[in-house]
């Protein structure tokens, strides 16, 4: 495992499972050059969920539903829940909220 030592039992759990990708936000400690070897590679979360959401548009807005439903502590509306979730992940939060105004 060449990438970051600090992230290299990621990497050795995902070969290991057989992973096509590694969805992470830290991208830099995840090179190409360290992949490539394994065949994988690595994916920011936005773009991850953006991909989900156009290949299974009502999969995806479904369990994003059923996901905020389940919070208990404290609830949350599915607006408020994408408004937290934006600064994560802004591409996939505005691409929810269109689809889920019927856009």
């Amino acid at each position: 495992m060449t990438n970051h030592p600090k992230d290299r039992h990621v990497l050795a759990a995902a070969v290991r499972a057989n992973a096509a990708v590694i969805v992470t936000a830290n991208l830099k400690d995840f090179p190409a050059s360290a992949l490539e070897p394994h065949q994988l590679e690595a994916v920011h979360p936005d773009d991850f969920l953006l991909d989900q959401l156009d290949l299974y548009p009502a999969a995806t807005l479904r369990c994003l539903r059923e996901q905020v439903n389940a919070l208990e502590r404290p609830p949350e509306t599915l607006s408020e829940f994408l408004e937290r979730f934006e600064r994560t992940v802004p591409a996939f939060s505005k691409e929810s909220r269109r689809l889920l105004d019927g856009g």
